[in-house]
C-alpha cells in the first residue's frame, strides 16, 4: 500500500515534480541564527550605551541610597536608614508638594499650546513661519538665560512687570520673594519656555489629520468651532497624551529655573518664599553637593524615580478613557 499526502496528490495532478529534500537540513536554522547575531550586533552599540550610561548609574544610585558617605569620601552600609529619614523629613514633604503643584500648573500649558497651534494651522495665515519661530525661540534658549531674564522681569523694585503695573496704579508684589506668588511665577516661566515645543508637536499632529474629515463635517453643517471640538480634539488626543507624558516627567525634574531664580544653600534660605520654591531635584542637589550627604541625596533621587514611574503608569492607565486612535 502506498501512502500519499494531499499536497503530493495535487502535485501529481498538475504534473509537477515531487518535493525535494533540502541538501542541508540545518541550513535554515543556521541562517536564522546568523540573522539574529547580525541583529544583535547592530543594536549592541545602543544597548551598551544604555547599559553603561543609564542602567548602571541607576543601579549604582540605588546602592548608594543604602549607604552613608563621609566628608572625605568612602561609604558604609546603613540599610534603609536613609529612607526612614525621608519619611520623617518635613523638608522632603514640602519639596514634594511644591514639585507636584508645579507639575499640575505646568499642565495648563497643554490647552494653551493646542489653541495657539490651531490658530497657526489656519489656511492662508500670513507670517506663520515667523510666528512659529518666535514661539520656538524660548525652547532653544539656555534655561539659565531664560531664568536670569525672568528674574529681572520679576524684580519687585525695578522689574519691568511691576513698572508696567505701576503705570495703571497697581503695586506689584515681589514675585519670587512672596510665598503667595512664588510658585505661580515659577510655573508661568515654565509654561512660557515650553509652549513652543508643545506647539510644534500639536501643529504636526493637526496637519496629519486627513482633510476629508473636515470636508465631511462641513457638509454636515459643522462650523469651525464645532470642527475643532468634534474633529480636531478627538483626533489630537494621542498627541496630547504624548505631550502630557513628557510635560509631567520634565516638570517633576525641575531644577535649573529654581536654582537660578531662588538659589541654593544658606543664601537661598534667606528668601521668605524659598519653602514654596524648593523642589525635589533642588533638594537633592542641596543634600548631595552642599551638605555632602550623598547617601541621603541618592535616596531622594530614587524616590523621585519611583514617583515618575508611578505617575507615568497612572497616565498610561487613564489614557484608555480619553485617547482616541483613528
Amino acid at each position: 500500500m502506498t501512502l500519499t499526502t494531499r499536497s503530493g496528490d495535487a502535485r501529481a495532478e498538475r504534473g509537477a515534480p515531487p518535493d525535494r529534500k533540502p541538501r542541508h537540513p540545518g541550513g535554515r536554522g543556521r541562517g536564522r541564527v546568523a540573522e539574529a547575531l547580525w541583529g544583535y550586533a547592530f543594536i549592541a552599540p545602543t544597548g551598551i550605551g544604555l547599559a553603561v550610561f543609564h542602567l548602571w548609574p541607576v543601579l549604582q544610585t540605588a546602592y548608594f541610597s543604602l549607604t552613608e558617605w563621609g566628608y572625605f569620601g568612602g561609604h558604609t552600609w546603613t540599610g534603609l536608614d536613609n529612607y526612614a529619614r525621608l519619611l520623617a523629613d518635613p523638608e522632603v514633604g514640602r519639596a514634594l508638594v511644591n514639585t507636584l503643584g508645579y507639575t499640575a500648573l505646568g499642565l495648563a500649558g497643554i490647552p494653551l499650546a493646542i489653541v495657539f497651534a490651531a490658530l497657526l494651522n489656519q489656511r492662508g495665515l500670513r507670517g506663520a513661519g515667523v510666528y512659529r519661530t518666535l514661539f520656538f525661540l524660548p525652547v532653544v534658549t539656555m534655561p539659565v538665560a531664560v531664568a536670569m531674564a525672568w528674574r529681572w522681569l520679576y524684580n519687585g523694585d525695578y522689574g519691568l512687570i511691576n513698572h508696567g503695573l505701576s503705570l495703571v496704579g497697581v503695586d506689584g508684589p515681589h514675585w519670587v520673594a512672596d510665598p503667595a506668588t512664588a510658585l505661580y511665577a515659577l510655573a508661568a516661566v515654565g509654561i512660557w519656555s515650553g509652549l513652543g515645543y508643545n506647539l510644534i508637536i500639536f501643529l504636526a499632529g493637526m496637519q496629519a489629520i486627513p482633510r476629508e474629515y473636515y470636508e465631511a463635517a462641513e457638509i454636515d453643517g459643522a462650523g469651525r468651532i464645532t470642527q475643532f471640538f468634534r474633529v480636531t480634539l478627538p483626533l489630537l488626543s494621542p498627541t496630547a497624551f504624548f505631550v502630557s507624558i513628557i510635560s509631567v516627567i520634565g516638570s517633576l525634574q525641575l531644577f535649573d529655573l529654581v536654582y537660578v531664580m531662588a538659589g541654593s544653600g544658606p543664601a537661598a534660605r534667606a528668601n521668605p518664599a524659598f519653602p514654596r520654591l524648593q523642589t525635589v531635584v533642588q533638594l537633592f542637589y542641596d543634600r548631595a553637593f552642599v551638605t555632602n550627604d550623598r547617601g541621603y541625596a541618592a535616596a531622594i533621587v530614587v524616590m523621585l524615580l519611583l514617583l515618575i514611574t508611578a505617575m507615568t503608569a497612572v497616565q498610561f492607565r487613564l489614557q484608555r478613557r480619553w485617547v482616541h486612535y483613528a
